[in-house]
Protein backbone atom coordinates (compact mmCIF):
# COMPACT_ATOMS: atom_id res chain seq x y z
CA UNK A 1 0.00 0.00 0.00
CA UNK A 2 -0.38 2.61 -1.94
CA UNK A 3 0.07 5.06 -4.37
CA UNK A 4 -0.22 8.72 -4.60
CA UNK A 5 -2.91 10.54 -2.38
CA UNK A 6 -4.48 13.62 -2.18
CA UNK A 7 -6.07 14.83 1.49
CA UNK A 8 -9.03 16.85 2.73
CA UNK A 9 -9.57 17.66 5.98
CA UNK A 10 -13.10 18.65 7.41
CA UNK A 11 -15.42 16.28 4.57
CA UNK A 12 -18.93 16.57 5.73
CA UNK A 13 -20.56 13.32 4.70
CA UNK A 14 -22.99 13.13 2.25
CA UNK A 15 -26.77 13.74 4.03
CA UNK A 16 -28.44 11.89 1.61
CA UNK A 17 -29.09 8.23 2.71
CA UNK A 18 -29.84 5.21 1.52
CA UNK A 19 -32.21 4.11 3.90
CA UNK A 20 -34.42 2.16 0.75
CA UNK A 21 -31.10 -0.12 0.87
CA UNK A 22 -30.38 -0.94 4.04
CA UNK A 23 -33.73 -0.11 6.38
CA UNK A 24 -35.17 -3.90 7.52
CA UNK A 25 -32.20 -5.52 6.78
CA UNK A 26 -32.58 -7.16 10.26
CA UNK A 27 -36.24 -8.86 9.39
CA UNK A 28 -34.73 -9.30 5.52
CA UNK A 29 -32.02 -11.41 5.93
CA UNK A 30 -31.37 -14.83 6.59
CA UNK A 31 -29.97 -15.77 10.00
CA UNK A 32 -25.94 -15.85 9.76
CA UNK A 33 -23.11 -17.02 11.83
CA UNK A 34 -22.05 -13.96 13.61
CA UNK A 35 -18.69 -12.73 12.58
CA UNK A 36 -15.46 -12.73 15.23
CA UNK A 37 -12.86 -9.64 15.98
CA UNK A 38 -11.35 -12.52 18.18
CA UNK A 39 -11.09 -14.50 15.44
CA UNK A 40 -9.73 -12.41 12.52
CA UNK A 41 -7.03 -11.57 15.04
CA UNK A 42 -5.90 -14.67 15.64
CA UNK A 43 -5.00 -14.77 12.67
CA UNK A 44 -3.56 -11.89 11.58
CA UNK A 45 -1.52 -13.17 14.64
CA UNK A 46 -0.20 -15.99 12.98
CA UNK A 47 0.47 -13.96 9.73
CA UNK A 48 2.41 -12.11 11.98
CA UNK A 49 4.50 -14.40 13.50
CA UNK A 50 5.63 -15.80 9.83
CA UNK A 51 7.45 -12.57 9.75
CA UNK A 52 7.58 -10.68 6.11
CA UNK A 53 5.63 -11.99 3.43
CA UNK A 54 7.17 -10.68 0.28
CA UNK A 55 6.23 -12.79 -3.05
CA UNK A 56 9.35 -15.06 -3.51
CA UNK A 57 10.34 -15.68 0.01
CA UNK A 58 9.66 -18.81 2.39
CA UNK A 59 7.56 -16.19 4.58
CA UNK A 60 5.36 -15.53 1.49
CA UNK A 61 5.00 -19.31 0.74
CA UNK A 62 3.74 -20.10 4.10
CA UNK A 63 1.59 -17.06 4.26
CA UNK A 64 0.17 -18.62 1.17
CA UNK A 65 -0.17 -22.22 3.04
CA UNK A 66 -1.47 -21.05 5.83
CA UNK A 67 -4.60 -19.30 3.69
CA UNK A 68 -5.16 -22.53 1.95
CA UNK A 69 -4.72 -24.87 5.32
CA UNK A 70 -7.23 -22.69 6.88
CA UNK A 71 -9.93 -22.42 4.00
CA UNK A 72 -9.54 -25.95 3.30
CA UNK A 73 -10.07 -26.97 7.04
CA UNK A 74 -13.76 -25.40 6.17
CA UNK A 75 -14.22 -27.71 3.27
CA UNK A 76 -13.86 -25.11 0.47
CA UNK A 77 -12.26 -25.24 -2.31
CA UNK A 78 -10.31 -22.43 -3.09
CA UNK A 79 -9.23 -21.55 -6.89
CA UNK A 80 -5.52 -20.80 -6.90
CA UNK A 81 -4.21 -18.78 -10.05
CA UNK A 82 -0.53 -18.72 -10.21
CA UNK A 83 1.97 -16.77 -11.93
CA UNK A 84 5.21 -14.61 -12.77
CA UNK A 85 5.19 -11.37 -12.60
CA UNK A 86 8.37 -8.86 -13.75
CA UNK A 87 9.30 -6.55 -10.80
CA UNK A 88 12.02 -4.26 -10.65
CA UNK A 89 13.58 -7.17 -8.77
CA UNK A 90 13.33 -9.54 -11.54
CA UNK A 91 10.85 -12.46 -11.89
CA UNK A 92 8.63 -13.12 -8.63
CA UNK A 93 6.21 -15.90 -8.33
CA UNK A 94 2.61 -14.77 -7.22
CA UNK A 95 -0.58 -16.64 -6.39
CA UNK A 96 -4.09 -15.37 -5.92
CA UNK A 97 -6.33 -17.25 -3.68
CA UNK A 98 -10.35 -16.64 -4.79
CA UNK A 99 -13.38 -18.71 -3.05
CA UNK A 100 -16.61 -18.56 -4.52
CA UNK A 101 -19.56 -18.93 -2.28
CA UNK A 102 -22.69 -19.20 -4.65
CA UNK A 103 -25.80 -17.41 -3.91
CA UNK A 104 -29.44 -17.97 -5.18
CA UNK A 105 -28.73 -15.63 -8.32
CA UNK A 106 -25.80 -15.64 -11.01
CA UNK A 107 -24.71 -11.99 -9.20
CA UNK A 108 -22.15 -11.97 -7.00
CA UNK A 109 -20.17 -9.57 -4.48
CA UNK A 110 -16.26 -9.61 -4.37
CA UNK A 111 -14.92 -8.61 -0.82
CA UNK A 112 -10.78 -8.57 -1.83
CA UNK A 113 -7.93 -7.80 -0.05
CA UNK A 114 -4.33 -8.33 -0.37
CA UNK A 115 -2.13 -10.89 2.53
CA UNK A 116 1.14 -9.85 0.82
CA UNK A 117 4.00 -7.34 2.62
CA UNK A 118 5.92 -4.77 0.90
CA UNK A 119 9.96 -5.05 0.46
CA UNK A 120 12.10 -3.50 3.17
CA UNK A 121 15.81 -3.91 3.34
CA UNK A 122 16.15 -1.32 5.92
CA UNK A 123 13.86 -3.36 9.08
CA UNK A 124 11.86 -6.66 9.46
CA UNK A 125 8.50 -5.28 8.45
CA UNK A 126 5.69 -7.85 9.74
CA UNK A 127 2.66 -6.03 8.24
CA UNK A 128 0.25 -6.31 11.05
CA UNK A 129 -2.18 -3.82 10.00
CA UNK A 130 -1.08 -3.32 5.88
CA UNK A 131 -1.64 -7.37 4.85
CA UNK A 132 -2.23 -8.84 7.76
CA UNK A 133 -5.75 -7.41 8.80
CA UNK A 134 -7.07 -7.56 5.21
CA UNK A 135 -6.02 -11.56 5.07
CA UNK A 136 -7.37 -11.63 8.61
CA UNK A 137 -10.58 -10.66 7.83
CA UNK A 138 -10.67 -12.56 4.33
CA UNK A 139 -10.51 -15.56 6.70
CA UNK A 140 -13.09 -14.62 9.31
CA UNK A 141 -15.53 -14.05 6.38
CA UNK A 142 -14.62 -17.41 4.97
CA UNK A 143 -16.07 -18.91 8.00
CA UNK A 144 -19.05 -16.77 8.63
CA UNK A 145 -20.13 -17.44 4.57
CA UNK A 146 -19.40 -21.32 5.29
CA UNK A 147 -21.39 -21.56 8.42
CA UNK A 148 -24.60 -19.17 6.89
CA UNK A 149 -27.20 -19.80 4.45
CA UNK A 150 -27.00 -19.23 0.91
CA UNK A 151 -27.97 -15.80 0.38
CA UNK A 152 -29.59 -13.74 -2.70
CA UNK A 153 -26.06 -12.77 -4.06
CA UNK A 154 -22.97 -15.19 -4.22
CA UNK A 155 -20.07 -14.06 -2.46
CA UNK A 156 -16.21 -14.26 -4.28
CA UNK A 157 -13.40 -13.61 -1.54
CA UNK A 158 -10.63 -12.39 -3.15
CA UNK A 159 -6.92 -12.87 -1.75
CA UNK A 160 -5.05 -10.68 -3.75
CA UNK A 161 -0.76 -10.97 -3.98
CA UNK A 162 1.39 -8.47 -4.84
CA UNK A 163 -0.49 -5.44 -4.06
CA UNK A 164 2.99 -3.93 -2.63
CA UNK A 165 5.49 -2.16 -4.94
CA UNK A 166 8.87 -3.49 -5.26
CA UNK A 167 10.34 0.03 -5.14
CA UNK A 168 8.46 3.43 -6.05
CA UNK A 169 4.93 2.71 -6.57
CA UNK A 170 4.28 3.30 -10.08
CA UNK A 171 1.27 1.79 -12.50
CA UNK A 172 3.63 -1.50 -13.62
CA UNK A 173 5.13 -1.96 -10.09
CA UNK A 174 1.87 -2.42 -7.81
CA UNK A 175 -1.29 -4.32 -8.13
CA UNK A 176 -0.09 -7.39 -9.50
CA UNK A 177 -2.67 -9.42 -8.52
CA UNK A 178 -5.39 -7.83 -8.74
CA UNK A 179 -4.27 -6.14 -12.70
CA UNK A 180 -3.93 -10.19 -13.12
CA UNK A 181 -7.54 -10.98 -12.19
CA UNK A 182 -8.95 -8.09 -13.26
CA UNK A 183 -7.86 -9.12 -16.42
CA UNK A 184 -8.69 -12.82 -16.34
CA UNK A 185 -12.74 -11.66 -15.52
CA UNK A 186 -12.88 -9.20 -18.09
CA UNK A 187 -11.58 -11.52 -20.46
CA UNK A 188 -13.99 -14.35 -19.55
CA UNK A 189 -16.58 -11.98 -19.27
CA UNK A 190 -16.92 -13.34 -15.46
CA UNK A 191 -16.89 -9.47 -14.12
CA UNK A 192 -20.53 -8.87 -15.36
CA UNK A 193 -21.52 -10.74 -12.65
CA UNK A 194 -19.78 -8.67 -10.00
CA UNK A 195 -22.18 -6.28 -8.11
CA UNK A 196 -19.37 -4.76 -6.34
CA UNK A 197 -16.23 -4.90 -5.06
CA UNK A 198 -15.72 -4.08 -1.68
CA UNK A 199 -11.95 -3.68 -0.74
CA UNK A 200 -10.53 -3.84 2.75
CA UNK A 201 -7.05 -3.22 3.44
CA UNK A 202 -5.40 -1.53 6.97
CA UNK A 203 -8.57 -1.80 8.80
CA UNK A 204 -7.34 -3.39 12.30
CA UNK A 205 -5.93 -0.18 13.86
CA UNK A 206 -7.28 0.19 17.37
CA UNK A 207 -8.13 3.55 16.38
CA UNK A 208 -10.02 3.02 13.33
CA UNK A 209 -10.11 5.94 10.82
CA UNK A 210 -12.32 4.91 7.55
CA UNK A 211 -11.33 7.82 4.90
CA UNK A 212 -13.60 8.81 1.91
CA UNK A 213 -11.77 7.47 -0.87
CA UNK A 214 -12.47 9.42 -3.96
CA UNK A 215 -11.71 6.46 -6.52
CA UNK A 216 -14.47 4.38 -4.86
CA UNK A 217 -18.01 4.57 -6.40
CA UNK A 218 -20.33 7.58 -5.23
CA UNK A 219 -23.51 5.29 -4.30
CA UNK A 220 -21.55 2.74 -2.65
CA UNK A 221 -18.89 5.42 -1.10
CA UNK A 222 -22.63 6.01 0.59
CA UNK A 223 -23.97 2.56 0.82
CA UNK A 224 -21.14 1.79 3.43
CA UNK A 225 -21.36 4.51 6.01
CA UNK A 226 -25.35 4.30 5.94
CA UNK A 227 -25.04 0.27 6.83
CA UNK A 228 -22.66 1.76 9.13
CA UNK A 229 -25.04 3.95 10.75
CA UNK A 230 -27.77 1.74 11.05
CA UNK A 231 -25.61 -0.39 12.80
CA UNK A 232 -24.02 1.98 14.97
CA UNK A 233 -20.68 1.66 14.09
CA UNK A 234 -20.42 5.37 12.16
CA UNK A 235 -17.57 6.22 14.88
CA UNK A 236 -15.29 4.17 12.23
CA UNK A 237 -15.28 6.57 9.38
CA UNK A 238 -13.21 9.68 9.88
CA UNK A 239 -14.27 13.38 7.90
CA UNK A 240 -10.78 12.92 5.60
CA UNK A 241 -11.20 12.65 2.04
CA UNK A 242 -7.99 10.81 -0.38
CA UNK A 243 -7.75 9.30 -3.71
CA UNK A 244 -6.46 6.03 -2.53
CA UNK A 245 -4.91 4.02 -5.40
CA UNK A 246 -5.60 0.44 -4.42
CA UNK A 247 -6.02 -3.29 -5.48
CA UNK A 248 -10.11 -1.68 -6.17
CA UNK A 249 -8.56 0.29 -9.40
CA UNK A 250 -8.25 -2.42 -11.97
CA UNK A 251 -11.72 -3.19 -10.90
CA UNK A 252 -13.24 0.36 -11.54
CA UNK A 253 -11.48 0.60 -14.82
CA UNK A 254 -13.48 -2.48 -16.16
CA UNK A 255 -16.54 -0.88 -14.75
CA UNK A 256 -17.40 -2.48 -11.84
CA UNK A 257 -18.51 -0.39 -8.80
CA UNK A 258 -15.78 -0.51 -6.04
CA UNK A 259 -15.58 0.40 -2.74
CA UNK A 260 -11.99 1.02 -0.73
CA UNK A 261 -12.25 0.67 3.14
CA UNK A 262 -8.86 1.76 4.28
CA UNK A 263 -7.89 3.60 6.82
CA UNK A 264 -4.50 5.50 6.04
CA UNK A 265 -4.31 7.61 9.62
CA UNK A 266 -2.34 4.59 11.15
CA UNK A 267 -0.19 5.95 14.24
CA UNK A 268 0.27 9.41 14.93
CA UNK A 269 0.57 11.56 11.24
CA UNK A 270 0.33 8.17 9.59
CA UNK A 271 3.86 7.09 11.33
CA UNK A 272 3.06 3.53 11.28
CA UNK A 273 2.19 3.02 7.98
CA UNK A 274 5.60 1.40 6.07
CA UNK A 275 7.99 1.25 9.21
CA UNK A 276 8.94 -1.19 11.60
CA UNK A 277 5.75 -0.41 13.87
CA UNK A 278 3.22 -1.47 12.07
CA UNK A 279 3.28 -4.37 14.65
CA UNK A 280 0.65 -6.71 16.12
CA UNK A 281 0.23 -4.83 19.08
CA UNK A 282 -1.59 -1.64 17.23
CA UNK A 283 -4.55 -4.08 15.96
CA UNK A 284 -7.80 -4.26 17.69
CA UNK A 285 -10.33 -7.51 17.55
CA UNK A 286 -13.53 -4.64 17.75
CA UNK A 287 -12.26 -2.97 14.80
CA UNK A 288 -11.77 -6.20 12.72
CA UNK A 289 -15.34 -6.91 14.11
CA UNK A 290 -16.22 -3.83 13.06
CA UNK A 291 -15.09 -3.29 9.33
CA UNK A 292 -16.65 -7.05 9.13
CA UNK A 293 -19.80 -6.38 10.37
CA UNK A 294 -19.99 -2.97 7.62
CA UNK A 295 -19.02 -5.61 4.88
CA UNK A 296 -21.76 -8.55 5.95
CA UNK A 297 -24.40 -5.48 6.21
CA UNK A 298 -23.15 -4.10 2.87
CA UNK A 299 -23.54 -7.43 0.92
CA UNK A 300 -27.13 -7.17 2.34
CA UNK A 301 -27.97 -3.92 1.12
CA UNK A 302 -26.38 -4.67 -1.96
CA UNK A 303 -28.72 -7.85 -2.29
CA UNK A 304 -31.93 -5.32 -2.16
CA UNK A 305 -30.38 -2.87 -4.46
CA UNK A 306 -32.51 -2.73 -7.89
Amino acid sequence: MHGLWTLDVGFGLAACLLWAAVSGQAAAQPARAAFSGAQALKHATALCHIGPRVPGTPGHEKAEQYILKELRALDLKPEVDAFTAATPLGPRPMRNILVRFPGNSDRAVMVGGHYDTKYFTQFRFVGANDGGSSAALLLELARVLKKSPQGPLGVWLAFFDGEEAFGEWTANDSLYGSRRLAERLHDSGEHRKISALILVDMIGDRHLDLLRDLNSTGWLNEMVREVAAVQGLSRVFGDFQAAIKDDHMPFANIGVPVVDLIDFNYGPDNSFWHTAQDTLDKLSARSLQAVGRIVLGTIDALAKRK
